[in-house]
């Protein structure tokens, strides 16, 4: 059995992801890896999810949003039993390059006042439904605000364009059609420098996993199938 390593969104944590590993249906053994909420930074990061990575089974490694760049480089150091990489509404080089410069003012912004309907406008657009806003309210809810900001703060600086070259493995990548967080831009970007890159698009908000699970998994499903097929009958 193929297993699916989720490595999830700035949240980090594994139950906005539950309809997307549920909708993957038998067969994918998946396993979403929680940050702890003292962990910011993408080396350490990294160091963690490494960590969980199988090492008796092939698995497929997908990177959400924030994670993108810890997938990257992890993909770039061809682990013996990756056979595939998928990239999820996400960036090689920091999306939102022109706040690049103005990380110190991070501290000083009170996200925490911002009503959580404002928020959902913007990850979800047209997408956002009570549920919807219910369920990022939670997850917000277990995450400290520091945190989100540390880990907004490593996104300004991330950039991992130099380990693509590095990557071997096929690799999906899911656009969200309506993500208004992440430029179609850094689809393409990561599409060009890898060519073995399969490009899905998704009628979806940033918060694709969460927004379209169905149409994200039968994406997934179709590739983990494609990179493992399923032993002949005899």
């Amino acid at each position: 059995m193929v297993a699916l390593v989720i490595l999830p969104g700035m949240d980090g944590t594994a139950k906005p992801r539950a309809d997307f590993v549920a909708a993957l249906g038998p067969g994918i053994e998946a396993q979403v890896v929680s940050y702890p909420a003292d962990r910011a930074g993408y080396a350490e990061i990294e160091a963690l999810a490494c960590a969980s990575l199988p090492q008796d089974r092939p698995y497929v490694l997908l990177g959400e949003s924030f994670s993108g760049p810890i997938a990257i480089s992890i993909a770039a150091s061809n682990p013996p039993q990756l056979i595939g990489l998928v990239l999820c509404a996400t960036f090689a080089r920091n999306p939102l390059t022109v706040l690049g410069s103005l990380r110190w003012l991070l501290p000083l912004i009170p996200f925490g006042l911002v009503p959580i309907r404002l928020i959902g406008a913007f990850l979800l657009g047209r997408f956002a439904s009570a549920p919807l806003l219910e369920a990022m309210r939670s997850t917000l809810a277990e995450v400290s605000m520091a945190t989100l900001k540390a880990r907004l703060g490593a996104v300004l600086g991330a950039d991992a364009r130099p380990a693509l070259s590095q990557i071997r493995v096929p690799v999906l990548y899911l656009r969200a059609t309506n993500d208004r967080l992440v430029p179609r831009r850094c689809a393409a970007a990561i599409a060009s420098a890898l060519a073995q890159t399969r490009l899905v698009d998704v009628e979806a908000p940033h918060m694709l996993l969460q927004a379209a699970p169905i149409a994200a998994a039968t994406a997934v499903r179709t590739f983990i199938e494609q990179l493992a097929p399923a032993p002949a009958r005899r």
